[in-house]
């Protein structure tokens, strides 16, 4: 009965360790996508308005 009880203990924790690779993959992704996805919109918005272009004297 002892080694019933340590097996499942240790799919519990895989299964744990598991999800919780999952939230850390999926917590990447999204601090990715709203940190750099922003910086990007700004800076096409920036380029289309003819902010990177040299002024003309």
């Amino acid at each position: 009965m002892k080694k019933k009880k340590t097996t499942t203990v240790q799919t519990k924790s895989n299964i744990k360790n598991q999800t919780l690779g999952q939230t850390k993959n999926s917590a990447k992704l999204v601090l990715f996508v709203f940190g750099i996805g922003p910086i990007i919109g700004i800076i096409i918005f920036l380029y289309s308005q003819g902010f990177f272009n040299s002024p003309n004297m």
